[in-house]
């Protein structure tokens, strides 16, 4: 760095503004093209060269990583629907889930009309709340858990099948929607246990031949 008044560089007095803007900076050393420049990608290169991180442990290129399988999707023939598996637990977890929330949300929209329609003896905006309250807590804690429980059945019995068989078809799930809907009403009686096995078959098979489609 030079300056274009030496003596007054060196004065004590002299104001820093007034300094600098006489002041002139040059670069001591060759030039350095923009084609060779040092980019973010060499210093990140650089900083996360093993060698160069611990050069002490002499790892060089022998460094051997994790190999995880999180990805890598279910290869059982008919498998491969819209929506990837990579096996029983996904559909398990995934499906229960899934099922759990929906009919929560189901539920509280049905309690929201049911406690907003239904006549109280007194007019009263209180009232009116409490009674949309305690019917949202009722019809969504009702069908989320039957919607739960009615899923974990089913993935677990067709998950059974599908093992069973070598293959995953509507068939398969037709089946265990069937068997499902007769558990879910067996106390009920053989005429609601198999109107529940016939409607959840067909649900079943609607839900399987549509993500095979899709």
């Amino acid at each position: 760095m030079s300056s274009g008044d030496p003596e007054n560089s060196t004065s004590g007095s002299q104001d820093p503004t007034s300094f600098l803007r006489s002041a002139t900076f040059s670069r001591d050393g060759p030039a350095v093209s923009v084609e060779n420049a040092v980019t973010a990608n060499d210093l990140l290169l650089g900083a996360y060269d093993p060698a160069k991180l611990h050069p002490l442990a002499q790892l060089g290129d022998q460094l051997d990583y994790l190999v995880l399988d999180d990805d890598k999707t279910s290869e059982l023939p008919g498998a491969g629907t819209a929506i990837p598996s990579r096996g029983w637990s996904d559909d398990l977890c995934y499906g229960t889930g899934t099922m759990y929330l929906s009919g929560l949300a189901l539920g509280g929209f049905w309690g929201v009309s049911e406690g907003a329609r239904r006549p109280l003896a007194v007019s009263n905006t209180r009232l009116r709340i409490n009674s949309v309250l305690n019917s949202v807590t009722r019809r969504g804690t009702f069908i989320g858990n039957s919607a739960g429980v009615l899923a974990l059945v089913y993935n677990g019995i067709n998950s059974t099948i599908d093992s069973f068989r070598g293959k995953h078809d509507t068939a398969g799930s037709m089946a265990a929607g069937a068997l499902t809907g007769a558990l879910y009403k067996s106390t009920a009686g053989v005429k609601p246990a198999l109107a529940a096995a016939s409607v959840i078959s067909g649900v079943a098979g609607i839900w399987s031949y549509v993500k095979k489609r899709v």
